[in-house]
C-alpha cells in the first residue's frame, strides 16, 4: 500500500468517525432539549413515575362473594369450575376460606352461568406481578378444592398468562404517576369544601395538591381543575406555585403536564382500562 493510499484511508476513517460522533452529539442534544421541555416538566411535579411499583395499601378484607369485583382475564388468572350438579355456595366458601387467608385481596370467587364458579388470582398490582410459584400454588389449591366438590376445572396455560401479566405490568409501570403542585409562601388554612378528585395536604409554608392519575376518572379534566385551584389559591394568598424543587410552575409547564396526563390515559385506554374505573382501581391497588 502506498503512502497516498494509506493517507486516503486514514482520512476516510476520520471522516466516518466524525459523522458518527456528530450524530451522537445531535441525539444527546435532542435528548437534553426534550428533558428541558418536559422536565422542568416540571416534572418534579410528576411523582412516582415508576420503575418500581408501590406496595398496595392495606384495606379491610371482604368475603369473596361480597367484594363487588368480578374476575377479569386482563389482570386475573381465571379458573372455571363446573360440576354435574350445582355446586353449593356454602360448601364452596368453606373450602375457599383458606385461599382467602393465603392470598388475601388477590383472589376472587364469582358465580358463573349454569351453576358454575370462577376462581381468580390477580396477577398484576402496584406491587408487581405474581410469581410463578404463587400461581402454581393457587392453581394446585383450586384443583384440590374442585376435586373435593366433584367439579372439573378449566384454566389458561400458566406461562402465557404470566407473559401477558408482565407485558401489562410494564405498561402500568410507565403509566403509574402522581402529579403534585405546591402552593407556598403563605399560610393557607381554609380550602373550599366540595368533592374533588385531587388530594390537598397542608405543609409548613402552604399546601400541596396531589392527583393520583391512574385512579382518577377523566384525569385530564381533574388535573385542569387541580391546576385551576392551585393558581387561584396562589393568587388569592400572594403565594407561589412551585414543583418539588421549588422551581416556579408556569402555564407552559402546566400545559406540558396536562399533555402527559392525557398520554397516560390513552396508554391505558388502548388496553381497555380507563383511569378511575373499577378495573383500574384493582390494577393500581
Amino acid at each position: 500500500m502506498t503512502d497516498l493510499q494509506f493517507g486516503l484511508l486514514l482520512i476516510g476513517a476520520v471522516a466516518v468517525a466524525a459523522v458518527l460522533i456528530y450524530n451522537r452529539l445531535q441525539e444527546r442534544a435532542a435528548g437534553r432539549r426534550a428533558e428541558r421541555t418536559f422536565g422542568s416538566r416540571h416534572a418534579d411535579a410528576l411523582l412516582g413515575e415508576t420503575g418500581a411499583r408501590r406496595e398496595p395499601a392495606a384495606a379491610p378484607r371482604k368475603n369473596a362473594m361480597q367484594s363487588g369485583a368480578l374476575p377479569d382475564a386482563r389482570l386475573d388468572y381465571v379458573i372455571d369450575l363446573a360440576a354435574p350438579r350445582r355446586i353449593a355456595a356454602a360448601s364452596l366458601l368453606e373450602l375457599w376460606t383458606p385461599l382467602e387467608h393465603r392470598f388475601a385481596k388477590r383472589v376472587l370467587l364469582a358465580a358463573s352461568k349454569g351453576g358454575g364458579w370462577s376462581a381468580a388470582l390477580q396477577l398484576v398490582t402496584r406491587a408487581g406481578v405474581a410469581s410463578e410459584s404463587e400461581l402454581l400454588e393457587f392453581r394446585s389449591e383450586v384443583e384440590t378444592l374442585a376435586a373435593k366438590l366433584g367439579a372439573s376445572v378449566s384454566a389458561p396455560e400458566m406461562r402465557q398468562a404470566l407473559d401477558a401479566a408482565r407485558s401489562l405490568d410494564r405498561v402500568c409501570a410507565q403509566a403509574d404517576i402522581q402529579v403534585a403542585l405546591h402552593v407556598v409562601g403563605a399560610a393557607i388554612t381554609e380550602i373550599e369544601a366540595g368533592e374533588q378528585a385531587f388530594q390537598v395536604t397542608p405543609r409548613e409554608d402552604g399546601i400541596t395538591l396531589t392527583l393520583d392519575v391512574v385512579r382518577t376518572p377523566e384525569p385530564a379534566r381533574s388535573f385542569q381543575a387541580m391546576a385551576r385551584s392551585a393558581r387561584q389559591l396562589a393568587a388569592a394568598h400572594g403565594a407561589r406555585l412551585v414543583d418539588d424543587n421549588g422551581n416556579p410552575v408556569d402555564e407552559r409547564a402546566l400545559a406540558a403536564i396536562g399533555t402527559e396526563v392525557e398520554a397516560v390515559r390513552h396508554m391505558l385506554a388502548e388496553r381497555g382500562i380507563e383511569p378511575g374505573s373499577p378495573l383500574a382501581l384493582r390494577l393500581f391497588s
